[in-house]
């Protein structure tokens, strides 16, 4: 009975010693979850926006210019983000400073301006460079004699920009705007005439975004 036993020990013995190793063999092996920090992204350019605007309008880009004026403006717009860039409309509403316009016999005055402006861009991180175009519509004054036209008159408007933001919903841009007003009649001494009046905008301001 006793050569009968010790065999059977020691096949107990054998199994017992091997079945760890059996069993790390079927436990299945998985890496430890890892944590990614996620990739810091800039907002984009997309939503409604309103803001205000000051600068210089002049006839020429010349800051010694006398013929000048102090622009005040307020503006609002819509932008909206595409995978190739930043497309939009803007309407603005301007008071130009009495920026004073030749004429022939003399000048008139620009005393304000509406515009509805459509937009083109890229956004760039947190910097937004763009184009705009559209239609403007001026009113005039009359200066030392020479009267202008009544009411307001139509025109078309170009301009370039870059924006920058500031915050999340706060920006700040630098814009200039070119503005032609064709046929503008006025009236020196009896005799009247037309005239293609032209002028250039610089001006600074700040937008707000929902």
């Amino acid at each position: 009975m006793t050569t009968n036993v010790k065999p059977f020990a020691l096949a107990m013995i054998a199994a017992f010693s091997t079945t760890p190793v059996w069993a790390a063999d079927l436990t299945p092996y998985s890496e430890p979850p890892t944590y990614n920090e996620p990739a810091s992204r800039s907002s984009g350019w997309g939503g409604a926006y309103v803001g205000g605007d000051i600068g210089m309008a002049s006839r020429k880009l010349n800051p010694f210019d006398g013929d000048k004026g102090l622009v005040l403006g307020v503006h609002g717009g819509y932008n909206m983000d595409l995978d190739s860039g930043v497309v939009g409309a803007e309407i603005e509403a301007s008071h130009l400073g009495n920026v004073e316009s030749r004429v022939p016999g003399g000048k008139i005055k620009e005393r304000g301006r509406v515009a509805a402006k459509a937009k083109a861009g890229v956004g760039i991180n947190d910097t937004l460079v763009y184009g705009t175009a559209g239609v403007a519509l001026s009113s005039f004054g009359d200066k030392n004699g020479t009267s202008g036209p009544d009411g307001w008159k139509p025109g078309w408007i170009l301009g370039a920009g870059v924006e920058q933001k500031l915050s999340d919903n706060l920006s700040a841009r630098f814009e200039y705007n070119y503005t032609m007003t064709n046929d503008v009649r006025s009236t020196t001494g009896g005799v009247s005439s037309k005239t293609d009046v032209r002028d250039q905008v610089l001006k600074a301001g700040v937008n707000y975004r929902f």
